[in-house]
């Protein structure tokens, strides 16, 4: 499974970068808002930032189709990492049919069903994103949805790539790749959480106190 930050606090990115093992960077409006930057100029930051052939999903507004594609065209310019993600919509299905014959790569969000999920690959998405924590929210299950579409596309043998999203903690991770997702995209305090480990941390202290008593 790979690992995407979720993300559009260039700083955030940036040390997130640093780390090493990140495969693409996932963006939407609520969180590029919050920084108050262009969006086009954040997006290509990052593009420039990262290296050649890792995924910077940003997201279109319009609502309609014909406005989507526009949307998506004008973002996949930026640069050639960009993929276009489109809402799960009837517009938004019939824009990602389009883009995707005009060689855009596209990532439908806010997925929730498997059915959602096969309209979207059938449309020709290079990715789907089920929202995991969303569906904690309302009480139902997120994780048995991503095993169900992962097993669609498995049996169809479907390129279409799933992407966990909306994570919420460490557990969603490990869900997520017991799962069979492909991708889990993590806000950076969750990825960073994903590092620790009580006993860990016990262990490199001893290592250094047996390490000094040893010199001493």
């Amino acid at each position: 499974m790979q690992f995407y930050l979720d993300s559009a606090d260039f700083t955030e990115i940036q040390q997130a970068w640093e780390l090493g093992i990140l495969s693409g960077i996932t963006t939407n409006p609520s969180l590029v808002a919050k920084t108050g930057e262009d969006f086009h100029s954040l997006i290509q930051r990052i593009c420039d930032l990262v290296d050649a052939g890792i995924c910077v999903n940003a997201e279109v507004l319009a609502l309609d189709a014909e406005g989507m594609v526009r949307e998506g065209e004008q973002l996949a310019a930026i640069h050639p990492n960009v993929v276009v993600k489109i809402p799960m919509t009837i517009a938004g299905v019939q824009a990602v049919k389009k883009l995707c014959q005009k060689g855009i790569r596209t990532n439908v969000t806010l997925v929730f069903t498997p059915v959602q999920a096969l309209l979207a690959a059938r449309a020709g998405a290079s990715f789907v994103s089920p929202f995991l924590g969303r569906f904690d929210d309302i009480g139902e299950d997120g994780v048995a949805a991503l095993e169900d579409i992962c097993d669609v596309f498995i049996h169809y043998d479907i390129s279409c790539k799933s992407i966990a999203a909306s994570i919420r903690h460490p557990v969603h991770v490990l869900q997520a790749a017991q799962a069979g997702a492909d991708i889990a995209t993590i806000p950076f305090k969750v990825l960073e959480k994903l590092y620790e480990h009580p006993l860990t941390k016990q262990g490199v202290e001893k290592f250094c106190a047996d390490w000094a008593k040893g010199k001493g």
